[in-house]
């Protein structure tokens, strides 16, 4: 980022200027961007009264520090991402502070009219094709003020577009990186037409371990009739990080979507993450792996929404909070009147590792219809001392014992995640992350 783009900030100017960079791509895309940014500009940023934002404050985040990117970034070597270990991949896309570094895909799946890689520069070779979806606002880019932010200045995104009744069976694998004080504003659309089959891996990653920056971004992801995505989403910003995003997924007729989230970075999240159930016999399930520490603060709002009958939707949250960390979970079942014979679940569990740490856990039903079975949950506890004791006394220290406690707590949502990569680099991420109970008691800690 240069001395004048970090002076022109988030103005009307710096818009034109990032608009002049982007003059390659349709003038529907422009339409959008200008029409986005204009309602951003008119719109105020959310305020504590505000039911989302209640228990969420960012009076400490000033988008006057960051800039818009509007020169592409000089990426350093990048470490491999956590989800890729063992794993053959059907393509790859890197990205470093909103700008692509790396994009490929194999011959075979380009040869069969799949589509992965950049979406700057895919919106530009196939805008006829991809119009349409962008034009069905999947994502509400009016929903707040990061949401406008993001559909007028979005940059460095993934597409995936699978065609019909095509099946990949190699994952493909993107990652978005950042550096110290950079700023992220990385799209992902991912499409799956008619019949057909996908898995996307996803994850985030600073730099520097303590690097400032923003991240404002989306994920859409549209499953058409009969299509099955499986679907990962790792968030490891670093710490000092401020995190914004909304992600929103459709599932259409006999579609299936399995969407696994795992949240450990960030300084502060604040992410809105909806599934529309929009055809019968749509079925989603949602995983969810939380991991705080320090004073982090992860707020996930959670939307099931059932449109049509037969449907089935089963989210699994749970998370572990060490030292003064906070998280806060609010979730939503939505059932309309048409979508008879619903089948929704949703469920919530706190692991609390520190007196210190703070968990809000607020789940709700909203139900239109008289044939629907929901159900929800919410638990939180701390490690029981039996429990390290009798590990202790079978020969592993305090902290060892701790980090089985916490595996085991993390197993259910574990098991049901179908792919082992993703397991495996999510316990190996927590259990790095774990310390001994003792140390949360510390004075230094509670600072």
């Amino acid at each position: 980022m240069t001395t004048a783009t970090a002076a022109n900030g988030f103005t009307d100017a710096a818009f034109e200027s990032f608009l002049e960079t982007r003059s390659a791509e349709p003038d529907w895309l422009t339409t959008i961007r200008r029409e986005a940014w204009q309602a951003f500009s008119e719109m105020d940023w959310p305020a504590r009264n505000d039911e989302e934002w209640m228990r969420t404050d960012i009076r400490m985040f000033h988008l006057d520090k960051f800039a818009l990117p509007t020169e592409p970034a000089t990426a350093p070597e990048l470490a491999p991402g956590l989800l890729t270990h063992d794993v053959e991949l059907g393509g790859t896309l890197v990205s470093y502070n909103s700008s692509a570094t790396e994009d490929s895909l194999i011959g075979e799946l380009a040869s069969k009219g799949v589509l992965f890689g950049s979406l700057d520069r895919l919106v530009v070779e196939h805008g006829d094709l991809l119009r349409p979806f962008f034009e069905r606002q999947v994502v509400n880019r009016t929903h707040d003020k990061f949401a406008a932010l993001h559909a007028a200045c979005w940059s460095g995104g993934t597409l995936l577009y699978v065609p019909k009744g095509v099946a990949i069976s190699q994952p493909l694998h993107g990652m978005s990186a950042m550096g110290d004080s950079g700023v992220d504003l990385s799209k992902t659309l991912v499409i799956l037409e008619e019949g057909a089959e996908a898995t996307m891996l996803s994850e985030t990653a600073s730099t520097s371990p303590n690097g400032g920056g923003l991240h404002c971004g989306s994920i859409e992801l549209i499953v058409e009739p009969e299509a099955h995505l499986r679907y990962v989403n790792l968030q490891n910003w670093s710490t000092s990080v401020w995190h914004f995003a909304h992600q929103r997924a459709t599932v259409d007729r006999n579609a299936s979507l399995q969407w696994t989230i795992g949240a450990l970075g960030s300084k502060l999240a604040k992410v809105n993450q909806q599934v529309a159930l929009t055809g019968p016999d749509a079925n989603a399930q949602v995983n969810g792996v939380m991991f705080t520490e320090g004073r982090q603060h992860l707020s996930y709002n959670t939307h099931q929404h059932h449109m049509a009958p037969y449907c089935r939707s089963d989210l699994l949250y749970k998370s572990a909070l060490q030292d003064r960390s906070r998280t806060v979970w609010r979730g939503m079942i939505k059932v309309d009147l048409a979508a008879q014979r619903t089948d929704a679940y949703q469920r919530n569990d706190n692991l609390m590792l520190a007196p210190t740490a703070r968990a809000d856990s607020i789940p709700g039903l909203e139900i239109e219809a008289d044939d629907v079975r929901c159900t929800h949950g919410s638990t939180s506890g701390r490690v029981d001392e039996p429990q390290v004791f009798y590990a202790m006394s079978r020969g592993y220290t305090r902290t060892e014992a701790i980090r089985l406690i916490v595996a085991g707590f993390f197993q259910q949502v574990f098991d049901r995640i179908t792919i082992e990569s993703v397991r495996n680099a999510l316990g190996d991420a927590i259990a790095s992350r774990v310390q001994d109970l003792d140390q949360q008691a510390a004075p230094e800690v509670q600072g």
